[in-house]
């Protein structure tokens, strides 16, 4: 499901899967309860100079919720209703998530280096940094598709973390599956690379670097949160006055 090592200052917190349908890292409700479950791990241990980098095994970063999961509940219901139910449980979990990647004292950085769909892109873009593969890999908001609204708080992130109307329009509106080099022109993705491995060492360079400033994590999420009112309200994330520890 998901695996969390530390090496150095770094947290790597990997989706993790047998099987090529586990490799899809679709969010369901024992995965999300894994993925908080880490995140809070990585709280516990901050330190200044930490980061966290999320990663994933196989052809998908994360395809988003587990719709087949949702299908499961309501057969086993006898009710299309309790099938929606739980993809609107699902949704709600999944707000946990993104709160604890928006409020974690250090800086985070994605490494994506397969499809990251709907709520795995979502997954991605609530990191600090996105770093991506250029081949065999892309961004895609697939609710148009599949006939369901935006959850109010993708929104919220995505209006906040992507600058241009048209790329909203474009991910939104057209559900493009948009590649490595036009997530960089969108403003989505920081950088792209060849390979799995250079995205990795992208992603370890990345969160060095940012980590060497050994800032306070506490400032460092209060200023975070700062930047997105908009999604940080939505989910509950209230701001606070950190000030120096030296005055």
């Amino acid at each position: 499901m998901c695996t969390l090592e530390k090496r150095g200052s770094i947290f790597f917190l990997t989706l993790t899967g047998a099987t090529k349908k586990d490799q899809e890292h679709r969010l369901n409700p024992p995965l999300i309860a894994a993925i908080r479950a880490a995140l809070a791990e990585v709280r516990s241990q901050a330190v200044p100079g930490s980061a966290l980098i999320t990663q994933a095994e196989g052809r998908f970063f994360s395809n988003g919720f587990d719709l087949r999961h949702a299908q499961a509940v309501g057969a086993a219901a006898g009710s299309a209703d309790a099938a929606g139910a739980e993809l609107l449980n699902m949704v709600d979990l999944f707000r946990g998530v993104v709160a604890d990647l928006l409020s974690l004292p250090m800086p985070t950085v994605a490494a994506v280096t397969g499809h990251a769909a709907a709520a795995g892109l979502i997954l991605a873009m609530s990191h600090d940094y996105v770093v991506m593969k250029k081949s065999r890999a892309v961004l895609y908001l697939s609710e148009l598709d599949i006939g369901m609204s935006l959850p109010d708080y993708f929104t919220a992130l995505i209006k906040e973390k992507v600058g241009s109307s048209a790329a909203r329009r474009e991910l939104a509106l057209r559900a493009a599956k948009v590649d490595a080099e036009a997530a960089v022109r969108m403003g989505i993705v920081d950088a792209a690379y060849d390979s799995a491995e250079d995205v990795a060492a992208a992603a370890v360079r990345t969160a060095e670097e940012l980590g060497k400033k050994e800032w306070s994590g506490e400032a460092y999420a209060e200023i975070r949160k700062s930047l997105y009112p908009d999604v940080c309200s939505l989910l509950g994330l209230e701001e606070k006055a950190v000030m120096p520890s030296k005055l």
